[in-house]
């Protein structure tokens, strides 16, 4: 199964001509291609999917998406090589 993954980017930059960023996925850490999502910056949220930020997404529909994610128990593993975080509570 292949997800798209909501996640906040923490850095972007350029790789052989390429929009990249750094894009959190609930204390998972990933670099991504963002050459579909020109518009977006650090701390926006975008859909991820293998690999590439494919739609920019609000902060409170990432936040639902990963609590659904996290509730699926090996959802992601295949796309994030690792389950999410639990997620910390203040």
């Amino acid at each position: 199964m292949c997800l798209g993954i909501p996640g906040r980017i923490v850095a972007v930059g350029e790789e052989n001509g390429l929009a990249m960023g750094t894009v959190d996925f609930g204390g998972i850490h990933k670099d991504v291609c963002l050459a579909y999502v020109p518009e977006v910056g650090i701390g926006d949220y975008v859909i991820v999917h293998v690999g590439f930020a494919i739609t920019q997404v609000d902060e409170m529909e990432a936040a639902r998406t990963l609590e659904v994610l996290r509730a699926m128990e090996g959802a992601v593993e295949g796309e994030l090589g690792q389950p999410l975080p639990a997620r910390s509570h203040p």
